[in-house]
């Protein structure tokens, strides 16, 4: 397949896929292979992402060679029903354990919320069904990367 020069492609969940793919990274969820683990098995080859929710997840992610960390769920989002969101105050909060780790806000993230997650310390925002159930995704996206670029100019990312 062919890709923009820029592209990075990330595989969810699925080391061995990223890996028979050819992709860029994999991201790890809480039911996966530790970050250590992980990179024993694939080495220097892709990049590791991971989920946290708090301190000293995203302690245990920098200590562990993390790459970036995905922090939430900060809004209350259907994949977590019934839960409340921690809000944009956590990315502020595990900030401080993160010794440079970019931190990306998930779970609920509007583009009318994308400066408060910037705000709190967030490098980027993942955007999963603020994209895939739009009605014009290629237009929702313009949306999100319109309200980063707005909240911090050329130095946010949006992961999809």
């Amino acid at each position: 397949a062919l890709r923009p020069p820029h592209a990075r492609i990330f595989v969810n969940d699925r080391v061995d896929v990223a890996l028979a793919a050819g992709a860029d990274g994999t991201h790890l969820g809480g039911r996966s292979l530790s970050v250590s683990e992980t990179r024993a098995l694939v080495g220097p080859a892709i990049s590791i992402g991971i989920s946290v929710h708090d301190s000293p997840g995203v302690a245990a992610a920098s200590r562990d060679g993390a790459e970036y960390a995905f922090v939430g769920t900060l809004f209350e989002t259907p994949t977590h029903g019934g839960r409340a969101g921690q809000g944009s105050t956590v990315v502020t909060e595990v900030a401080g354990r993160a010794d440079g780790l970019p931190l990306v806000g998930i779970g609920g993230v509007t583009p009318g919320r994308v400066s408060e997650v910037i705000r709190a310390g967030g490098y980027g925002v993942a955007a999963i069904r603020g994209v895939w159930n739009a009605g014009d995704p290629a237009r929702a996206v313009g949306e999100y990367l319109s309200a980063l670029e707005r909240a911090s100019p050329g130095g946010a990312e949006i992961a999809e």
